[in-house]
This record gives C-alpha cells, structure tokens and sequence, in this order.
C-alpha cells in the first residue's frame, strides 16, 4: 500500500481536493478522531472514477463519509483514505408523480425541506436526523416504526471496476439500521416516491416530531446518535438507563441525562473514552438483563 503514491496521482484529479492527514474531528458530529492518511473530496462523478481506480492501484483502503453523523473515528485516526461526496453528489431534483430524486452528497435536511415546498409527503420521519442521502439510504435511517426504504423507488450505485448499478428498492433488503446494499458499492442518488400533501399539514407534522426530538435527545451537543440498536420489543436507552449508567462519565465522554443511548462529548472526550462508555453500558445491559446489545455507530480507525 502506498499512500504516497495515491496522493501523487491523486493531487493533480480533476474536481477533487486532496489533503494528507486530515482530522477527522473536524469531520464528524462527535468532533473526535485523529488524521485521516488521505482526505479526498470529490465534486463529479469523472473524479470519483478516477480515485477509486487510483487507490485500488495502490491498494488503498477506503471510506465514503457524509456528514460523520453516525461515526465514532479512532484517536489514531485512519490509515486509509476517506472520500466525502460533494457538488454533483448533492443535487436535488422534484420531477412528476411525487418523485423526488437526491445525490448521496446531499444533506437530508435539504431533502426534507425541499419535499415540504413542493408540498410531497412521505419524507416527515426523517426530519431532524443529521447526516447525508448516501449515509441515510445505506443504514435505513429513520425511527422505530418508519423509515427511509420505504420511501426509496430506486437507488444508484458505483460498483468499483464494474460501474453504475441500479437497483429498484424491491431488490434491496432493508433492515432495522441496515440494507443489503454491498459495501463494496458506492450509493451515488436516490430516488424517492412520496405523496401529495398539504404543506401546513406536512410542515405541522414535522414541527411536532422536531419538538419531542428536542425534548427527549441531546440536540446541539457533540454526539453521534444513537449508540446501539434497539432490541426486538425494548429500547436501548431504557435498559441502560435502568441499570443506573444515565449521567455516567469517562474523560469528557457522557452518557446522555436526557437520553442514555446517547454519549456526547463534553468538551474533550477522545474515542479512547466514547468506546469505555459503550462498554460500560453494553456489560452492565448484558449481565442484568442478558441482551446482548448491538452497536449502531460506525467505527472507523479502530481494525478488525
């Protein structure tokens, strides 16, 4: 693997930034996480066929990042190259018949917004969730009893050495944070099939989900979301909070007052202290309640 190399050839790509050693703090919602080896933001699709024929050259490993909404990065950083989507990635087009279609690169709350104008139902579920198109598409973001896949008509993907895929959302199994879409495979736009609808009545329903948002989560801190998945019939955060871990502290991490499936990061916490926590409230779920507790949060820098 060559690193070196990669940002040699890749320094001179056409619509493409590119940076050596990168925090990753500066990239993610958690605001931790060391250097990134490269940092690659690509504005087109000619450019992002030329990084990833570059860094299989050299047999560099890779990530595709949106908004780091739902990722905890390594201390150590990553010794890879991470690509963030951008420009071409994140245009947003409302055509006929309730269709609605985004690039990975857009932010979800664009998206949102966007189908309250045109006055299309359909996306209200994914109002205040962080994060981009790509990255809500390939962990089917949404709540407990709604979410995105089920509003995807069909969804576009890079496979690396192959080229553009289209799957209809019939093909993909979508799961509870989770969809059969490879990793291997870059999600490029998505298409989404939504409904007529009222605009006030649309933009009241969100209104109402944002405010029980506010009340029950720690918007505006530095976290990632939801640090585990919920089992089958029980919420993560009830079952850490029953085991008295609600305001528990490592370093500058803490697990969440408002909510306990939460960790922030107040003010300096390292990954070194998230990855205690999650420990901590995974155990203690574990031996009181014997469930084994899945972790939501993406994990990157840390191996195997």
């Amino acid at each position: 693997m060559s690193l070196f190399n990669a940002y040699m050839s890749l320094s001179g790509a056409i619509d493409a930034d590119v940076r050596r050693d990168e925090r990753l703090a500066h990239h993610t919602t958690y605001r931790i996480g060391g250097p990134a080896g490269l940092f690659v933001t690509v504005h087109s699709y000619a450019a992002l066929l030329k990084v990833v024929s570059v860094l299989a050259e050299e047999r560099v490993e890779w990530v595709i990042l949106g908004k780091g909404s739902n990722v905890l990065a390594a201390d150590a950083g990553y010794d890879g190259c991470v690509i963030v989507l951008d420009d071409e990635f994140s245009r947003i087009q409302v055509g006929e018949g309730g269709l609605l279609t985004a690039g990975a690169g857009a932010l979800l709350s664009r998206v949102v917004n966007e189908a309250l104008k045109a006055e299309l139902s359909g996306l209200e579920s994914c109002v205040g969730i962080p994060g981009t198109v790509g990255g809500a598409v390939s962990m089917d973001a949404g709540t407990r009893r709604e979410w995105i896949g089920q509003r995807v008509r069909d969804v576009v993907t890079l496979r690396p050495g192959e080229g553009l895929h289209r799957y209809e959302a019939s093909e993909i199994q979508w799961g509870y944070r989770c969809t059969s879409i490879p990793t291997s495979e870059i999600v490029l736009e998505a298409t989404f099939q939504l409904e007529r609808g009222q605009k006030q009545a649309i933009a009241e329903d969100m209104e109402a989900r944002l405010r029980r948002r506010r009340s029950s989560q720690p918007m505006g801190r530095p976290c990632c979301g939801s640090v585990f998945r919920n089992p089958p019939e029980r919420s993560a955060g009830i079952l850490i909070e029953s085991c008295g871990l609600k305001g528990a502290m490592a370093g500058g991490a803490q697990i969440s007052e408002e909510h306990a499936n939460f960790i922030v990061n107040t003010g300096r916490a390292s990954a070194a202290d998230v990855v205690s926590l999650m420990g901590r409230a995974h155990d203690a779920v574990r031996d009181r309640f014997d469930i084994d507790l899945a972790c939501e949060v993406k994990l990157l820098g840390f191996g195997a």
